[in-house]
């Protein structure tokens, strides 16, 4: 089974960094997804894509994955950038 190991980014509209230290583990979809006939919605049987699991760190999260067979994908953080401004420029 395939899985996707990523770091937490900062969410854009807060100020804070809570929970971006944690590395989560995301199971990939395995089959395609398909129309349910009754309601038209799209589903599958692949439960294990609804799980995320999450690890203090990436080492944890590296054991975890070889001790249950998982290969596994990281994806890195991507590099954050600051738009510096004072105050004053905002009324120009």
């Amino acid at each position: 089974m395939h899985a996707r190991l990523y770091q937490r980014p900062k969410h854009a509209l807060q100020s804070g960094g809570a929970r971006t230290g944690e590395w989560l583990l995301e199971f990939e979809r395995d089959d395609r997804l398909r129309a349910d006939p009754l309601t038209g919605w799209a589903g599958s049987g692949f439960t294990a894509g609804q799980i995320q699991l999450r690890f203090p760190t990436k080492e944890a999260a590296l054991a975890y994955a070889e001790r249950h067979g998982l290969v596994v994908e990281i994806v890195p953080l991507g590099p954050r950038t600051l738009k510096l401004q004072a105050y004053a420029d905002n009324f120009r």
